[in-house]
């Protein structure tokens, strides 16, 4: 059940790493190694960060407290995640997520190490929320923090490489992108739900 739940905080910490990624592939916007390298160390400190605080809180609150916060804070998350991916299909974000080409501000059709560390830090908002709800629930700091990583730059990387082909597909009324996203706020919401029981 442990390994799930890593698991689970994982796929939701870089999916929406893919969508941003699938952006990129369409635009032909290339993605170096060591840029995305950085945007993944970036993910794993995020989400040591949230780990400590989320760890902290949990050793301060008393009882089945941690739990209940842990199911509070989790619980908003994953439906205000859900409500951004449901409110793109009307409305689409003018944010770094919303369009990830914007940051190639050279227009070099290329991420740079400078505008790796940008993309990288709006890419790990998650990681860190995500971070503290794992803390509460006491999971292993380093298993979270090192599948977070991995997770952002596989699913970047994937992203980049699928983006020609599958950025255009639709599932029901979402794209790919806007569907993965509303699936990571689902899985937070699954992981909440699991600290009642």
């Amino acid at each position: 059940m442990t390994w799930l739940l890593i698991a689970g905080f994982a796929i939701s910490s870089s999916i929406d790493n893919f969508g941003v990624g699938l952006s990129y592939g369409v635009q032909r916007v290339r993605i170096p190694a060591i840029s995305n390298l950085l945007i993944a160390v970036i993910c794993l400190l995020f989400s040591l960060i949230g780990m400590v605080s989320g760890t902290w809180l949990a050793e301060l609150l008393p009882g089945k407290f941690p739990d209940l916060v842990a199911f509070t804070v989790l619980s908003v998350i994953g439906i205000r995640i859900m409500v951004i991916a449901l409110r793109q299909q009307k409305k689409r974000q003018t944010s770094v997520l919303g369009e990830p080409e914007k940051m190639d501000f050279d227009g070099s059709s290329h991420i740079s190490i400078g505008e790796a560390l940008l993309l990288g830090v709006a890419l790990s908002a998650n990681a860190l929320t995500n971070g503290i709800g794992a803390g509460l629930l006491e999971l292993s700091p380093i298993a979270i923090a090192l599948s977070a990583a991995v997770g952002s730059y596989l699913t970047l990387w994937v992203g980049v490489v699928l983006g020609a082909r599958l950025a255009k597909f639709r599932i029901g009324r979402m794209t790919v992108g806007q569907f993965g996203t509303f699936m990571s706020g689902a899985i937070i919401l699954m992981i909440a739900i699991t600290r009642l029981f």
